[in-house]
């Protein structure tokens, strides 16, 4: 029987010769850092394995740690459709053992997994839950099911389709409520729009670790193109609200995603650090304005971010925004809050 071929990549094209275009020095290299979101997979024509993360690990930054998250890859394709995704955990943690073995630098990559389960399986879904636990060797954090949906398909940037309003959804929280009795968290993935759902369940279950991805996701594409100040407006007083629940921290980052509007990818030469500290500031320090260093860790976003720009430029940028922050501050966002929240 043949395996069936992968499927393409919705994201832009890495091209190397395109990013070896521009290069800069390191800034602070010595700064440890916990890369708190990327992603492995095998599309056609882009294959993102551990090799190819530690190669973009040894840029200069220090980074020591980072958190695999799900994307959809390796699903077990001769098991029932709740235990598919228990694939990708595997092949996470498989990648995680050749990093681990030392054998290709100090980095120990995907030392945390965030996989996927369907938590509309209800109370039932404590049981995939706990073989996600078992695969993962001990390195199981938390889970993301996708909540992301517009009713504009030229506002959409994702290749997930999930319902509309998935996470009032009866079952999905009886599926929710299985989490925090676990020790796990939600990785919660949405556009701004959507960011007053997130608000009503945080607030239904304060005792579960929440983890917005990708900024809260605010549109820049279909009806939101050219209209970023009003975009921000309303992004940021979701935010805010949402900020009044301690158990909701930020992942920064996620910029170079077609959601964002920078459009990268079509210019003739990649973003330098300062040119991409400029574009993002708004997001990155509204984030850490409303919610603190210790609710927010910086992330790649890799290998999707990688078509907009590369990895050391992307940290250069990060760091010159936290270029006012304190010593502890800086070290929260840049490891400190990753390791508290997904234990590493």
């Amino acid at each position: 029987m043949s395996t069936p071929a992968a499927p393409a990549s919705p994201h832009p094209v890495i091209r190397h010769d395109w990013l070896a275009l521009h290069q800069e020095d390191i800034i602070d290299p010595e700064l440890p850092i916990v890369d708190a979101h990327h992603h492995l997979w095998d599309h056609v024509g882009n294959r993102y394995f551990v090799m190819d993360l530690l190669g973009d690990l040894s840029a200069g930054h220090n980074v020591r740690t980072t958190v695999a998250v799900e994307c959809g890859a390796m699903y077990r394709q001769d098991a029932a459709a709740p235990l598919q995704p228990i694939g990708e955990t595997e092949f996470l943690n498989g990648q995680a053992a050749v990093s681990a073995s030392g054998k290709y630098g100090p980095a120990r990559a995907c030392a945390g997994i965030v996989g996927h389960a369907n938590l509309r399986l209800g109370t039932q879904v404590k049981d995939v839950l706990q073989v996600h636990i078992q695969a993962a060797g001990g390195r199981f954090r938390g889970v993301r099911h996708s909540s992301v949906w517009h009713a504009d398909p030229t506002a959409r940037a994702s290749l997930a389709t999930p319902p509309p309003y998935l996470l009032a959804d009866a079952s999905f929280r009886e599926g929710f409520a299985q989490l925090a009795p676990l020790g796990l968290s939600f990785d919660a993935w949405m556009y701004h729009t959507q960011l007053p759902e997130l608000l009503d369940l945080a607030r239904a279950f304060p005792q579960t670790t929440i983890v917005l991805d990708h900024a809260g996701g605010p549109l820049g594409i279909g009806p939101y193109a050219g209209r970023r100040s009003e975009v921000l407006a309303e992004w940021g007083a979701s935010m805010r609200e949402l900020a009044s629940c301690p158990n909701v921290n930020v992942k920064l980052g996620g910029f170079g995603m077609r959601l964002f509007a920078f459009d990268y990818p079509n210019r003739p030469r990649p973003p330098s650090s300062q040119e991409l500290a400029a574009d993002i500031a708004p997001y990155v320090q509204t984030c850490i304005e409303l919610f603190g260093a210790q609710r927010c860790m910086f992330e790649s976003n890799f290998p999707v971010d990688k078509g907009a720009f590369s990895y050391a430029v992307m940290w250069n940028a990060y760091k010159r925004l936290a270029q006012g922050a304190s010593a502890a501050e800086r070290q929260d966002l840049f490891s400190g809050t990753a390791t508290r929240v997904y234990r590493l």
